[in-house]
């Protein structure tokens, strides 16, 4: 028998405040200016400084945050090294601010690559390849129009400059830090080459957005890769982790709360999405764009910053079924692609 899912834990820390969650090792948490309005990071005690786990957007109210947090939980004890776990700019975003006061960053090499790559790409406006995909998508005409128009999002909005110059972390690597011993173990699908870590001194494990205790983590594909497969990847990372996975380690998220009952969680998150799936397959016994798909997927219809987050999610549980052969898909006269069980 499995444990269920709990969390020791009521509350999550005031903004400016630290909770301890184990010795020397401190849980903070960081705004975001979103639906999900919050990032988990995690301070690990070294001793003569402190090495971060993630750190939340590049912004004026972050940057006064972390100095508050600097003066006073940490005790003024400097920032030698920041652990990213995965490039998304809610766990990026400062990196490089704290690069810039000496700190050592430490992430896997496509979590740099893509940061130090995007944090460099800015845009006015949406560009033709980005267009083509909400299009094909099924993005309605209206909506199209009024994007193609607008500023999109830029990763240099909330992401800080990346200084040259990282450390490597990959599949199997030992990191010292907090007076443990880490194991790192990569996961895929959520973002590629995703960075966890696994106390082999005791039962902690930094989750990052890998391991989450009541959301699902975003499983998006891009213009960048139009026709990538992330949702195998993510089920072949949940089905990888389960042989390390124990009930009574406490999992340290980068959301919601810290919690324990792992095992029972993997398998959640693994059924999620098959049973997103199985309601896919029904709804596409008559053609639909990806939008068209929302409902059974989520549930529900989507709105505001949800829809583009439902877009992109939408796309990659096709894509599955797609490159599995179980739907076709044909263009339609208006760009869409339209697809229907095989």
């Amino acid at each position: 028998m499995t444990a269920p899912i709990r969390s020791p834990f009521e509350l999550a820390p005031d903004e400016g405040t630290a909770t301890e969650v184990a010795e020397g090792v401190l849980w903070l948490r960081l705004p975001l200016p979103m639906q999900l309005d919050h990032v988990n990071v995690f301070a690990l005690d070294d001793g003569d400084g402190w090495t971060l786990v993630d750190t939340g957007f590049d912004s004026r109210r972050g940057r006064a945050i972390w100095l508050r947090l600097l003066a006073g939980p940490l005790g003024g004890r400097p920032v030698k090294r920041v652990i990213v776990t995965h490039y998304h700019p809610d766990h990026i975003g400062l990196a490089g601010w704290f690069q810039a006061q000496g700190a050592e960053l430490v992430t896997t090499r496509t979590s740099w690559l893509y940061a130090r790559m995007l944090v460099l790409d800015q845009h006015a406006a949406p560009g033709p390849e980005t267009l083509a995909f909400w299009r094909a998508a099924g993005m309605p005409g209206p909506m199209l129009d009024e994007r193609a128009l607008a500023r999109p999002f830029n990763f240099a909005d909330v992401v800080a400059p990346l200084p040259l110059g990282f450390t490597r972390i990959t599949e199997g690597d030992v990191v010292t830090a907090g007076g443990r011993r880490w194991v790192v173990r990569i996961g895929h699908g959520h973002a590629p080459e995703h960075a966890t870590l696994w106390s082999l001194d005791d039962g902690l494990v930094l989750g990052g957005d890998q391991l989450l205790p009541s959301i699902s983590a975003n499983i998006g594909v891009y213009a960048s890769e139009p026709e990538a497969d992330p949702l195998r990847d993510w089920l072949t990372s949940c089905e990888g982790f389960k042989p390390f996975a124990e009930d009574g380690q406490l999992i340290l998220p980068g959301h919601k709360l810290p919690f324990t009952g792992l095992p029972v969680r993997l398998e959640q998150m693994i059924d999620n999405h098959l049973g997103a799936l199985e309601r896919l397959r029904a709804h596409l016994r008559e053609p639909r764009t990806a939008v068209q798909c929302f409902v059974p997927l989520f549930r529900r219809e989507l709105t505001g910053d949800a829809y583009g987050m439902g877009l992109v999610e939408a796309v990659a549980h096709l894509n599955y079924l797609w490159r599995r052969g179980e739907v076709s898909r044909v263009g339609g006269p208006d760009g869409a692609w339209l697809w229907r069980l095989a």
